[in-house]
């Protein structure tokens, strides 16, 4: 966990000096995909050691079959090779390392990384095999038209602000914040049925990256204090759960998993907002004029906290991966 804060904590300072360094008007696609994909494995190679090569090897062998196999079926290999690969890696770090120790760790970021290949792979199959109008809207919008190069393909998969902790992007959208193509920005119109799309310069992520720090620090102190004192392992406490009654035993598993939160709270937060301290995750403006930076946000709090049904908890819980298996 010091590492993974450490590395994370890195990669903000990182993502900071590419945008003012490397920004897109500045230098070329080729090396802002080289110094995202080499800071990425550097960050997996200091958090995780060895066990950071499973990212490349699972990379590079998907890459391999997309191009051996053919648009018309790789979308299905290279489904159940990732997924496959992910299987046994989590059980090796079950069954044959010690469950919960430092070999346990790498794990995380490969489910990431397994979401972006099956994606890329669906994406591809859209854009090059299928026709257009047999594709729904959201797959029309996230088809990809060409293959991608190895060193997109590695930078999409392994770049260090997603490397760690995500989230989930589309290939689409990443290829265009490295490119540095003119924001399409949309407003809707009054009716809420029209988007009207315009240019505007690349606009500032720092009051968005600072309200998001802002709330790292809250869920930190809170992970700190409270959850501290309300451990989730105590429900499986052999004492607790002998003596306790049922209904306390419910009471405190609520507030435990409920005190749990802040942890993942923080780690999301701080992964949206290192990418977009790289200028990554910019979706538009709202009605009011208000820039948006929620284009990959991976929870909502606020709508966490407030719902009022398990359905309403789903849809602002864990976004990205629930769009992936929409999708």
């Amino acid at each position: 966990q010091v590492n993974f804060v450490v590395c994370q904590l890195f990669a903000l300072l990182a993502a900071i000096w590419f945008r003012t360094y490397l920004h897109s008007s500045k230098t070329s696609p080729f090396i802002r995909h080289v110094v995202a994909t080499l800071l990425g494995l550097y960050l997996a190679l200091f958090c995780f050691g060895w066990y950071a090569l499973h990212f490349v090897i699972q990379s590079g062998i998907s890459y391999y079959l997309m191009i051996i196999i053919g648009v018309e079926n790789m979308h299905k290999y290279c489904f159940v090779f990732a997924l496959g690969y992910l299987t046994v890696c989590q059980i090796t770090r079950v069954y044959i390392f010690d469950y919960g120790q430092y070999s346990a760790d790498f794990s995380g970021p490969m489910m990431i990384i397994t979401q972006k290949i099956t994606s890329l792979a669906f994406e591809i199959h859209d854009g090059m095999f299928r026709k257009n109008e047999d594709l729904t809207p959201s797959q029309r919008c996230l088809a990809v038209r060409r293959m991608p190069s190895l060193l997109e393909y590695l930078s999409y998969n392994c770049n260090f602000m997603g490397i760690l902790a995500g989230p989930l992007c589309s290939y689409k959208d990443y290829i265009t914040f490295i490119e540095g193509r003119s924001y399409q920005l949309q407003q809707s119109e009054a009716n809420g049925k029209e988007d009207t799309k315009y240019e505007q310069t690349d606009p500032s992520p720092n009051i968005a990256v600072a309200q998001k720090l802002l709330i790292c620090g809250l869920s930190l102190l809170f992970h700190m204090t409270i959850t501290k004192t309300l451990p989730v392992e105590y429900n499986i406490d052999e004492n607790f759960r002998a003596t306790a009654s049922w209904p306390v035993r419910v009471f405190y598993l609520y507030l435990s998993l409920m005190a749990a939160r802040p942890k993942y709270y923080f780690a999301w937060t701080l992964a949206d907002a290192i990418n977009n301290a790289a200028g990554f995750g910019f979706r538009g403006y709202d009605k009011n004029g208000v820039t948006r930076w929620d284009l990959i946000s991976n929870l909502r709090i606020q709508q966490i906290e407030s719902s009022t049904s398990f359905k309403m908890f789903l849809d602002n819980w864990n976004i990205q991966t629930a769009l992936w298996l929409k999708r």
